[in-house]
Parts: C-alpha cells; sequence; structure tokens
C-alpha cells in the first residue's frame, strides 16, 4: 500500500558509452536519494543505442557494466526497479504505436536529430528520426508523475506531452501527464578542454568516467581548460569564466561547498593549487564506487538476478497500460 501512495518517477542512461562525472552528479546521484520518495524505474537504455551502430560484445558488456554502477551509485536493487529497456517488450510495442501519433513535423524540429544526423552523416536512419516517439513510450508505459532530464532531454519530454494531450484527447484519459523533473546543484557539467559543451563520452580527454583511474582523472583535472585572465583567480562568472566557473560546479557539487566558500578557500592561491584540488575531491569521490563496481561485475549471477526481477516488475506494470492501449485503438485483446 506504500508504494501506491508514491508518486512515480522513471530516467534511463544509454550505454553507450561508459557512464561518467556528468552523468553522476547531474542525475545518477539525485536519484539515489529518492527511493523513500517515489516509487522509481531506473533502465539501461540499450534499444537507443542502437540508432548509431553498436559493437555487440560491448554493447552487452557495457549494459551489464552500467547497472553495477548503478548500484554501486546508491541505487539499492530492493528500493529502485532496475532494468534493461530491450528486456521489457512493450517499450518497442508502444514505440511503434506512439510513432503513429506524432507528427513529422514534430520530430524533424528536434535539435537532437539535426545534431546527431551530423554527427552520423553516413548512417541517418528512421530510428534516429523516430526515437524520440520511443522515448514517449518509456516514460509512459510507466504513468510517471515526474521525469528526471537534463536541458538537452527537455524537449523530447515537451514533444512527450504533445502526444500524451493527442492521444488523450482522442480516447479519453489514457496516459498520466508527465512533468519535468530537474534539479540545479551539479545539473549541468561542462567538458573539460571544451566548458561551452556539456561533459560527453564523445570527448574523452574533457570527459572523467567513473570507472577511470585516480592517476588520469588527476591528468585531466591539471590540463583543464581556465582561462586567459590575468588576475588567475577562482571566482564564479560563467560569461567571462567558463572554465573556472565550471570547475566550481563540479568542486560544489562534490564537496557541498558554496561558491563563496570556494573563492575564500583558494583566494590567492591560483589555479595551480585549484585544479588539483577538484580533481583530487573527484578521485576520492569515484574511489568507492568504481571499487564497488569492480566487486559487483565479477557476481554475474547476482547482476542477472537484479535485471530479471526489474525486468519481471516493469514488464507487470507496462502490459497493464498497453493493454489499455491496445483496446482503445481497436486492436482484438490476445
Amino acid at each position: 500500500m506504500e508504494n501506491e501512495a508514491k508518486k512515480v518517477m522513471l530516467s534511463g542512461i544509454q550505454p553507450s558509452g561508459d557512464l561518467h562525472l556528468g552523468n553522476y552528479l547531474g542525475a545518477i546521484k539525485n536519484w539515489s536519494v529518492r527511493a523513500d520518495q517515489f516509487d522509481c524505474y531506473y533502465f539501461m537504455a540499450d534499444m537507443h543505442t542502437i540508432t548509431v551502430r553498436q559493437n555487440p560484445a560491448d554493447l552487452r558488456r557495457r549494459t551489464l557494466e552500467q547497472l553495477a554502477q548503478y548500484i554501486a551509485c546508491g541505487l539499492d536493487p530492493e528500493k529502485n526497479t532496475l532494468f534493461v529497456q530491450s528486456h521489457v517488450h512493450q517499450h518497442a510495442e508502444l514505440g511503434w504505436v506512439l510513432q503513429c501519433y506524432t507528427m513529422f513535423g514534430e520530430l524533424s524540429r528536434m535539435t537532437q536529430f539535426k545534431d546527431k544526423s551530423k554527427k552520423n552523416a553516413d548512417n541517418i536512419n528512421g530510428g534516429l528520426f523516430a526515437y524520440p516517439s520511443l522515448m514517449a513510450a518509456d516514460i509512459l508505459l510507466y504513468q510517471p508523475d515526474l521525469v528526471p532530464v537534463g536541458e538537452d532531454q527537455k524537449q523530447h519530454v515537451e514533444l512527450c506531452r504533445n502526444v500524451v494531450q493527442r492521444f488523450n484527447g482522442i480516447y479519453g484519459d489514457v496516459f498520466k501527464m508527465p512533468e519535468f523533473y530537474s534539479t540545479k546543484a551539479g545539473a549541468r557539467i561542462m567538458c573539460l578542454t571544451q566548458p561551452e559543451s556539456k561533459m560527453s563520452k564523445s570527448m574523452p580527454e574533457g570527459c572523467v568516467f567513473l570507472m577511470e583511474n585516480p592517476d588520469d582523472i588527476m591528468r585531466k583535472f591539471k590540463r583543464a581548460v581556465t582561462d586567459s585572465d590575468t588576475e588567475r583567480c577562482v571566482r564564479y562568472a560563467p560569461d567571462e569564466k567558463p572554465g573556472v566557473s565550471n570547475l566550481m560546479s563540479i568542486y560544489s557539487a562534490v564537496t557541498g561547498k558554496s561558491y563563496d566558500e570556494i573563492e575564500a578557500e583558494f583566494e590567492g592561491k591560483g589555479y595551480g593549487a585549484f585544479k588539483p584540488a577538484v580533481g583530487e575531491a573527484v578521485v576520492e569521490l569515484l574511489r568507492p564506487i568504481r571499487e564497488e563496481s569492480q566487486r559487483l561485475i565479477k557476481d554475474k549471477a547476482y547482476l542477472e538476478s537484479v535485471y530479471r526481477a526489474g525486468a519481471e516488475k516493469a514488464g507487470y506494470v507496462a502490459e497493464k497500460t498497453l493493454r489499455k492501449v491496445y483496446k482503445k485503438i481497436g486492436f482484438l485483446q490476445r
């Protein structure tokens, strides 16, 4: 009865590369504290990864490793439903239905499609174009109240809301209207080498991975872009000093210190002291996550039990939604 009274929250990350500091500080760290407040569903979005060609063995490995990292980051499988997207067939089924209720013009306006088309000019496939409909299905199968997303995904959730309005307008109250859920602290971690861009696995030199060894992490922070300002002071000014401000955002998210406290801590010390201090704080933050992930990855039987149980629970909830949808649109019941 307690779970029934909770609001539902859902999110997922593609296992198209290793999880990084931006994933953790911007999303997973916040997920882990919500289990007592919400009924949470978190998944490995492996179906979304194949809009870009993947090495099959690498995709399987990364999916399992991502599950281990979810758990090591604090997502207790006893309190959160953790599952692999492709293990719940209702995602693909509802994804097709919702494609038929998503307009071509809406999909063509998605900025991520335009960006990814430029990066994958030799493979602009139908899945790349229509995947916001699958994302809508990911969300709506579980009738969530809240969807935690970054700024780059808000457009897709807005599209999902348009689909809900259209579908419910035709068939009645079928889907719950999902709401954005965002947190400001650490919500947008930028690339260490290109601070005008979000931290991304596509720019590995400016990206800190959860499983990275401490020496490599320190090297990346020591080489992080700051600015050419002659004052060389640690001051939060995103427009004037994007590199320094990004490092301050990271240090604040890791230590809990305010920007004023950080400025006071490094007053008169310059970047030579500041950058290694941020690196050391990140190393110590990630050390237990890396060590626990390595331990879990060796226990494949346990990880299999987690994703099987997660898929069973997720599938049960998803099937109830899919049956309702199929009945509304006129499909003959199985």
